[in-house]
């Protein structure tokens, strides 16, 4: 049994008998986008109220899911970012590094449900919860998209991607996708990336509630990579072929940000993806890539 209450901001958050939180989150609703979840600053907004409402309940747990039928969230709104100035953009992702930011702080496990297409800023949500829980493919259908592909619109993550992903997943392989923007498919999910899965929605939620329910504290955070894994996360940049990669291109940046959070902590990781992607996103080759992309959306 659950009860159900709304916020101002218009996530739903369900209560389950124990105290768990489940919040869903909704497409915008001046912006719907046929059902689809995006991480526009109104979303933005409205995901940082719900998790400091039900941050005063002293959750025993907290499960984060989609109101959208068709994906997770899709990632952030891109048409939303190219309006804005190096200052607004600066500030926007830094809002959303805090609005995550939230997840981390909470007291109890976190764990995200993902159903569907899980894409840039999307998987950046999800890995900000402790656990990570997937939807299985039945077979036939087609598999939703897992991954972090700014790198093929010429930009890099701004959430955390560099620093988050390399410590779910072999760190060769985390950079290799980061860099080259290459998703998943949810039936080829690289090991360590799910830590449960489930052949439904409705088994999917059970699945994650009864992690949360296994265990007491939670885990050390953020799961991102740090000064200790230095060993093992140099010689990765190098395996991956990204040691000299030419300046002001999506895998130089990638490495900048990595090398950034292994000196100075998961904060200056996250500063440097922000100053990257604000530089990358100015140069010709990616304002290319970013127009075609719009003119197809």
């Amino acid at each position: 049994m659950t009860d159900t209450e709304s916020t101002t901001s218009g996530v739903r958050i369900e209560r389950t008998e124990d105290g768990i939180c489940i919040l869903s989150l909704p497409p915008s609703p001046t912006k719907p986008r046929g059902g689809v979840v995006v991480l526009d600053r109104w979303l933005v907004s409205a995901l940082e109220q719900a998790i400091l409402q039900v941050a005063e309940s002293s959750p025993r747990g907290v499960v984060l899911e989609s109101a959208s039928e068709r994906v997770f969230v899709a990632g952030a709104d891109l048409a939303e970012i190219d309006g804005l100035d190096d200052a607004e953009l600066d500030r926007y992702l830094a809002d959303g590094a805090a609005c995550f930011g939230r997840l981390l702080d909470l007291p109890c496990p976190t764990v995200a449900l993902v159903h569907g297409a899980a894409l840039g800023g999307g998987l950046e949500l999800a890995m900000h919860c402790d656990g990570l829980g997937f939807v299985e493919v039945a077979e036939g259908a087609k598999p939703y998209l897992v991954g972090l592909p700014e790198a093929s619109l010429g930009i890099c993550p701004g959430w955390g991607g560099t620093q988050m992903l390399p410590a779910r997943i072999d760190p060769t392989l985390a950079l290799e996708r980061t860099a080259s923007g290459s998703a998943w498919k949810a039936n080829d999910l690289p090991a360590g990336l799910a830590d449960f899965t489930a052949a439904d929605r409705a088994a999917l939620r059970e699945a994650g509630l009864a992690w949360i329910r296994d265990r007491g504290s939670p885990p050390t955070r953020p799961r991102a990579i740090a000064s200790t894994d230095r060993e093992t996360i140099e010689p990765a940049i190098v395996s991956a072929g990204l040691d000299d990669a030419d300046r002001l291109t999506p895998p130089a940046a990638v490495v900048a940000a990595v090398r950034a959070g292994l000196e100075g902590g998961y904060a200056c990781g996250l500063a440097e993806e922000r100053r990257q992607l604000i530089a990358l996103r100015g140069t010709e080759a990616t304002r290319a890539k970013l127009s075609a992309f719009l003119a197809r959306s």
